[in-house]
């Protein structure tokens, strides 16, 4: 988005940016499910298209959060620190490029989770990105926050998502364990190194819900300080 129209929609809204990022970073880490779909019954032809996909939507979110940190005004009439909003959008980002890397590192060496764990994976997978989903929610209710003075029922609902948030992450934390354990049954039989790098994919797709937790931490703060 050119910067004049940055500008444009922070005149309407200095948060409505800050939305339209989160919404970008939601689709580009929601591809993951596909993508993993297209590795696990052999497609690479579809697994690479999916990753070119997620590459793209990785950089567009990388151009927004570029302008909004150039045209992002200094003196915002809100009860909103621009530094934390400034704190939130990295966080947001993160999610997205978080993303590419997955994709990357899988396309780069072909992994295939052993069959054995590709259910419980999904599993894991679709939970983390539960928790990124109710990041944008939450991130998509500050307009109507700000217009509510950061007071009475929108803050109760963002509170409340906030709440949940907290729950999908120790959830993903469980996943993430049985995910561990069934690799660990399967390990005899597969190469060392790819066993290192599955470890590590399923570490990062952790990081998903770690980073949307955060995301939640930071709008709690923002609510805190008024």
């Amino acid at each position: 988005m050119p910067v004049n129209s940055i500008l444009g929609v922070f005149a309407k809204s200095p948060l409505k940016p800050l939305e339209q990022h989160i919404d970008k970073v939601h689709e580009c880490a929601s591809l993951l499910v596909p993508f993993f779909a297209a590795t696990t019954s052999g497609d690479w032809d579809e697994a690479v298209r999916i990753r070119k996909q997620i590459s793209l939507l990785e950089k567009e979110a990388d151009s927004l959060k570029r302008e909004i940190r150039l045209t992002l005004p200094g003196g915002l009439f809100m009860p909103v620190e621009r530094t934390d909003l400034l704190e939130l959008l990295t966080q947001q980002d993160k999610i997205a490029n978080k993303a590419k890397d997955i994709s990357g590192r899988v396309i780069g060496r072909q992994l295939v989770l052993p069959e054995a764990v590709q259910e419980p994976f999904n599993a894991y997978l679709k939970r983390c990105l539960d928790a990124v989903s109710l990041a944008k929610q939450a991130i998509n209710e500050l307009d109507d926050l700000l217009e509510a003075g950061f007071r009475g029922r929108e803050v109760k609902l963002v509170e409340k998502m906030i709440n949940e948030l907290d729950i999908i992450e120790e959830d993903s934390d469980d996943l993430q364990i049985q995910v561990r354990r069934k690799l660990y049954s399967e390990e005899a039989g597969l190469n060392p190194v790819d066993v290192m790098f599955m470890y590590k994919i399923i570490e990062w797709v952790g990081g998903l819900a770690d980073l949307a937790e955060r995301v939640g931490s930071r709008l709690e703060l923002m609510l805190a300080r008024n």
